[in-house]
C-alpha cells in the first residue's frame, strides 16, 4: 500500500536485497555502538533521537494513560464489576434487528471501498481489473453463501448441555442449512448466536464477512493472475477455507471452545486473507516488470476515497459484531474510531521521521492497519487500549511493508503486511488488553492476570495461518491443472482491463489496446 522502490539493474536483486538490508542493520547497530562508547556522531545522534521518538514517546505515552486511569487492576475487581445481573431470556428487538441490518449495508459497503483502495494502488491499464476482482466477490459469494457457505460455517448439532461441538463439527459445519432450508426470516437462530435479530438477519450479516473476505487476497496478485482463475479460486477458497474457520471461531467448533477471542474478524477475516494473499503470490511468482519499471499508484484520491468508505463501514463490521444496538456497539464502535486514528497517526509520524515526508497513501494504510489491528479485540478493550492496539499495529504494519520492500517479494498492494500482520499483531494484544470489565462475555488479558489467554491467542493464530497457507496452496495447485493461473506476458505489458474485459477505464486507451487484445486472440 506503499509506493513500491523503482529498481534500475533487476539481476541478482536478491542477493544485493540481502546485503542492503544487512548494511541497514550494522548500520543502526554502530550508532547504538557509538552513543554506548560515548562517541556518537552527529549522524548516530540524529538516528537515535528519530528512534527514540518514533518508538520511546508511543509506549511511554500508553503507559503513562494505562496508570493514570486505573485499567491495570486486580483481575478480581474487573470480574467483580462485570458480573452479570439476573435477566430475562432475550426476546426478538426491532432495534436490534435494525442496526444488524444497517451494519450488512455498511460491510457491503465496504467491498466497493476496497475495490477503489486497490484500483488506486495499481497502474492504469489494470485499474478495472482490479476492482472487478473485488466487485465478482459480491456476485459469487453472495450466492454460495445461501446454496452451501452459510451451512458449513454455521450449522452444528450440539447435544443437551453442550456449548460446543464435538467430532468433525469441529472443524465445519453441517448441511443442515443448504439453500437456507430452516433458516427463518421471524424467529431466531434455534443455536443461540443472535437471540434478538431474525435468523436470516445473521446469516446476511455473515454474509458480508464472506464477500469482503475473499476480495481482499486479490490484492497480492493483482496485474498477473487471470480472471478466470481468480473467478474460480473465489468459489473454492470461500468454500473450504473460510467457512472452516469462520466455523471453527464463532459457529461452536475448536478454535470457539478453546477460549479464543475473536470479536469482529481478527483470525477469520484478516489473517486469513493475509496469509493466503502471501502464498498466493509466492505461488504466482513477481510481476514481469516490477522491479524493472516504475510501479507508483496512478490515483491518490482513488486509494483516500476507499480509505473513507473502508472506516465507515467498518463501524458495522465490528460494532455489528455485537449483534445488538447497545453498550457493546458502543463499546467496539469507539474502539474502531480510536484505534484507526492512532494507527495513522503512528504511521504519518514513522514515515516523517524515518523518510523526512508524510504520505497521503502512507497515512491511508495506518488508518486502515488500526482497523484491522481492533477487529479482533473491538468487544474486549476499552478506549486507551485501543489507542494503544492501533498505535502499536500501526507501528508494525509500516515496518512490515517496508522488510518486504527490502525483501523484494511482490505481493503488490502490501495485503499481508497489513492484514496478515496487522490482523496477527491486534489478535495477540488482544490476549494482553482484553477485560471482563469490558465484556462479561469475554476474557481477561495478560494485564488483567490472565497469562493463559494470551496462549490461547497465539495458539489461534497459529491455526488459522496453517489452515489458510495450506488451504490456498493446495486450491492454487489444483486450479493450475484446469487452467492458466497468469495471463501471457504480452498482456501484462499492455495491461488486463482491455484483455480481461473489453474495457478500458479512461477512453482515450481503448482503441488501441482492442487492436493488441484481438492479436493475442489470434
Amino acid at each position: 500500500m506503499s509506493k513500491l522502490t523503482i529498481h534500475q539493474k533487476p539481476k541478482h536483486k536478491r542477493r544485493r536485497s540481502s546485503h542492503s538490508f544487512s548494511r541497514s542493520v550494522s548500520s543502526l547497530w554502530q550508532h547504538v555502538v557509538n552513543l554506548a562508547v560515548g562517541e556518537p556522531s552527529e549522524q548516530s545522534k540524529k538516528t537515535l533521537r528519530r528512534l527514540v521518538l518514533a518508538f520511546g514517546l508511543p509506549l511511554v505515552a500508553i503507559t503513562l494513560f494505562h496508570l493514570l486511569t486505573g485499567l491495570l487492576i486486580d483481575p478480581a475487581v474487573a470480574q467483580d464489576a462485570a458480573a452479570p445481573a439476573a435477566a430475562e431470556p432475550p426476546k426478538m428487538d426491532t432495534g436490534d434487528t435494525a442496526w444488524v441490518l444497517t451494519s450488512a449495508a455498511l460491510v457491503l459497503f465496504m467491498t466497493p471501498g476496497l475495490a477503489f483502495f486497490y484500483g488506486g494502488l495499481v497502474r492504469s491499464r489494470n485499474v478495472l481489473n482490479t476492482m472487478m476482482m473485488s466487485l465478482v466477490a459480491m456476485a459469487i459469494v453472495g450466492v454460495t453463501w445461501v446454496l452451501w457457505g452459510y451451512s458449513l460455517a454455521f450449522d452444528v448439532t450440539l447435544a443437551e448441555g453442550q456449548t460446543f461441538a464435538q467430532g468433525i463439527q469441529q472443524f465445519v459445519g453441517g448441511l443442515g442449512w443448504l439453500g437456507l432450508n430452516g433458516v427463518a426470516a421471524d424467529a431466531p437462530d434455534p443455536i443461540g448466536y443472535a437471540a434478538t435479530i431474525p435468523h436470516q438477519v445473521f446469516m446476511v450479516y455473515q454474509m458480508m464477512f464472506a464477500i469482503i473476505t475473499v476480495a481482499l487476497v486479490s490484492g497480492a496478485i493483482v496485474e498477473r493472475i487471470s480472471f478466470k482463475a481468480f473467478f474460480w479460486f473465489i468459489v473454492l477458497w470461500s468454500t473450504f477455507i473460510y467457512s472452516p474457520l469462520a466455523h471453527m471461531v464463532w459457529g461452536r467448533g475448536l478454535l470457539g471452545a478453546m477460549g479464543a477471542l475473536d470479536f469482529a474478524g481478527g483470525t477469520v477475516v484478516h489473517i486469513s486473507s493475509g496469509v493466503s494473499a502471501l502464498v498466493a503470490a509466492w505461488v504466482l511468482g513477481p510481476r514481469k516488470d516490477w522491479m524493472s519499471k516504475p510501479v507508483i499508484p496512478h490515483n491518490v484520491p482513488f486509494v483516500l476515497l476507499g480509505v473513507g468508505i473502508l472506516w465507515m463501514g467498518w463501524f458495522g463490521f465490528n460494532g455489528g459484531s455485537a449483534l445488538s444496538a447497545g453498550s457493546l456497539a458502543t463499546v467496539a464502535f469507539v474502539a474502531t474510531t480510536v484505534s484507526a486514528s492512532a494507527a495513522g497517526l503512528a504511521w504519518l509520524v514513522a514515515e516523517w521521521l524515518l523518510k523526512g515526508k508524510p504520505t497521503a497513501v502512507g497515512m491511508g494504510s495506518g488508518f486502515v492497519a488500526g482497523l484491522v489491528g481492533i477487529t479482533p479485540a473491538a468487544g474486549f478493550v476499552t478506549p486507551l487500549s485501543a489507542i494503544a492496539i492501533g498505535a502499536l499495529t500501526g507501528l508494525a504494519c509500516f515496518f512490515a511493508v517496508n522488510l518486504k520492500a527490502k525483501l523484494q517479494f511482490d505481493d503488490s498492494l502490501d495485503t499481508f503486511p497489513v492484514h496478515g500482520v496487522g490482523g496477527t499483531v491486534g489478535a495477540i494484544l488482544t490476549g494482553v488488553f482484553a477485560t471482563k470489565a469490558v465484556n462479561a462475555a469475554g476474557n481477561n488479558g495478560l494485564l488483567y492476570g490472565n497469562a493463559g489467554q494470551l496462549v490461547t491467542q497465539i495458539i489461534a493464530v497459529l491455526i488459522a495461518a496453517i489452515i489458510a497457507a495450506v488451504g490456498t496452496f493446495i486450491i492454487l495447485k489444483v486450479l493450475g491443472l484446469f487452467m492458466e493461473l497468469r495471463v501471457k506476458p504480452e498482456v501484462e505489458d499492455e495491461g488486463l482491463d482491455i484483455y480481461e474485459h473489453g474495457e478500458g477505464a479512461y477512453g482515450e486507451e481503448i482503441r488501441g489496446e482492442i487492436a493488441f487484445a484481438k492479436t493475442i486472440d489470434q
